[in-house]
């Protein structure tokens, strides 16, 4: 079952957010802090209560084991583009024990719908690389890369010291 979170679903939610974390802790140790202080937690309650933002739960046997945190974002037009309406994926994970069981898919399925009913045009999210199997199941949902965003590590290292441009 997919629904809005209610107030009293943010500690399962938050243990959910911390399993992401980890991951891309795990995964981009210069990026990302392990652990999941107490301000990240606090977070979640400005989202629930926010008026552009909802936190989604897919529950199960009556454990919250999905999540979604959407924001409703209105851009006006300018020189460069369009007026744009588009509900962006700020968060997203389903519990490491329960991946591959639809979850993922009952939630991005509910996402497009409600965004759809509210009048928005477009979904948008952005991901780290290194996590394939999150691109392999996006694009699967339809998704398509419009826009890379890159970096480059400037402390020396065996590796950009070849580079051609350093």
């Amino acid at each position: 079952m997919i629904r809005y979170a209610m107030r009293q679903d943010i500690p399962a939610v938050n243990l959910l957010r911390a399993q992401v974390g980890e991951m891309h802790a795990r995964a981009l140790p210069d990026l990302f802090k392990p652990g999941f202080p107490q301000s990240m937690q606090d977070y979640a309650y400005h989202m629930l209560e926010s008026d552009t933002m909802d936190i989604l739960v897919c529950e199960r046997e009556g454990t919250i084991r999905g999540f979604a945190v959407v924001e409703y974002c209105r851009k006006e037009e300018s020189p460069a583009h369009p007026a744009q309406e588009i509900c962006y994926i700020h968060e997203f994970g389903v519990d490491e024990t329960c991946r591959r069981q639809g979850i993922a898919r009952e939630l991005m399925t509910f996402i497009r719908r409600e965004a759809a009913e509210k009048g928005f045009r477009h979904l948008e999210l952005d991901m780290w690389e290194f996590n394939q199997n999150a691109l392999a199941f996006y694009e699967a949902m339809g998704f398509q890369t419009i826009r890379r965003y890159m970096s480059l590590n400037l402390e020396p290292t065996e590796e950009n010291e070849k580079s051609p441009v350093g």
